[in-house]
């Protein structure tokens, strides 16, 4: 089973859990927990972090069923739940296609 699939069965199975960065994020920007779900279900991981210092992450492109793109950065789904470290509705202004860094970025 590949890092995205494990993510994807974890969050399904409600095997997740929110930083207290990404609990704020969501809150300010206004993201529902029904959305991240929805965006998790057809999403691609378009950063990984296998070296970030609070454990190996990646970074998720994902739509909502309203067509709303998040990122969403978790943690890899060797930890008993996944962790949402942050999570936010992409610039177009500083990213490509909502996967790519802008080059102003």
């Amino acid at each position: 089973m590949t890092i995205l699939n494990e993510i994807r069965t974890k969050i399904r199975n409600g095997q997740f859990e929110f930083s207290q960065h990404a609990t704020d994020q969501s809150i300010i920007r206004h993201i529902r927990v029904q959305e991240i779900r929805e965006a998790i279900e057809q999403c691609e991981i378009i950063e990984d972090y296998p070296n970030d210092k609070y454990g190996p992450s990646c970074l998720i492109l994902g739509f909502t069923r309203a067509r709303r793109p998040l990122h969403i950065q978790c943690s890899y789904p060797s930890r008993p739940r996944v962790k949402i470290i942050t999570l936010y509705e992409p610039d177009p202004l500083r990213w490509i296609n909502f996967k790519l860094r802008g080059k102003n970025v």
